[in-house]
């Protein structure tokens, strides 16, 4: 019955309802942080908006596809959580936090991301996995201090040439997209650390030896008929990966040879600004 009634408060604009959601919450967090993640609601407590030294508010898992102007208030927010909801288009008054690290936009219902995402020169991490996207959005390639870019999950065909001008991008996670060729732009990335493209459509992989800051490439789960080269102590996981690059065959049949190990995915745990 709490979540029901959560739900149905979460709709009355009344002060004591929202008091209701928030639990009482009226002062400033000792720790600078609002977790309301999970709490069926449908649109966002106005009085959070009062906490204007607020460092981490995470909405996860809510119901929410529009946030309040008053937002803006919340001009030393570095950690701002929004998987898992009903958005269709980023709320503009989220490119005003220039404060922001690390933005969470997974799991919601996006097709593109406003240029006004470009004003956000602080971020580091974005997670936009599990959208409606078609394309990466290029203002995703002004965001100059980018080192995270998890975009898996959605319905990539290519990436943008300008994406090699995220010198400080160190893991790209495209995994479960409609890649049927690698991003010739990954080639010219030679500070990447962290390439995913796992369950996609890729036939054939370049040479990735010349990268030297590779450490780790996931390319399993796709149609390909090679690995791909890599430099020494570079780990690779799928078809292939503790063999050479070229596929053993036997009896004219390729043998598939899989790790019985594969590293996890991306943390599902919320990460600290650095």
């Amino acid at each position: 019955m709490g979540n029901i009634l959560k739900a149905i408060v979460a709709f009355v604009p009344h002060n004591d309802c929202q008091k209701y959601l928030l639990e009482d919450l009226e002062e400033m967090p000792v720790d600078k942080m609002v977790d309301l993640s999970g709490m069926q609601l449908r649109r966002l407590p106005l009085h959070i908006c009062s906490f204007r030294e607020l460092v981490k508010l995470y909405l996860s898992d809510n119901n929410l596809n529009h946030l309040p102007p008053e937002l803006e208030q919340l001009q030393n927010l570095q950690i701002l959580a929004l998987d898992f909801n009903n958005f269709k288009a980023l709320p503009l008054v989220v490119c005003t936090l220039k404060q922001l690290c690390i933005l969470y936009l997974g799991n919601n219902k996006l097709c593109s991301l406003p240029l006004e995402l470009r004003l956000l020169q602080n971020l580091k991490t974005l997670w936009i996995e599990s959208n409606c996207l078609q394309y990466l959005p290029e203002v995703v390639c002004e965001l100059s201090l980018l080192k995270t870019l998890h975009a898996g999950s959605n319905a990539l065909h290519t990436l943008p040439s300008q994406l090699r001008c995220l010198q400080e991008l160190r893991t790209i996670w495209l995994s479960g997209n409609l890649l049927s060729e690698f991003p010739t732009v990954l080639l010219e990335m030679p500070f990447l650390e962290v390439i995913d493209v796992d369950r996609n459509s890729i036939r054939f992989f370049p040479s990735l030896a010349h990268l030297p800051g590779l450490k780790l490439v996931i390319y399993d789960h796709n149609p390909c008929r090679n690995a791909p080269k890599v430099a020494k102590g570079v780990r690779r996981v799928g078809r292939w990966s503790e063999e050479t690059p070229e596929p053993r065959k036997r009896s004219g049949a390729v043998i598939e040879i899989t790790l019985d190990e594969k590293p996890s995915p991306p943390p599902a745990t919320k990460l600290e600004p650095e």
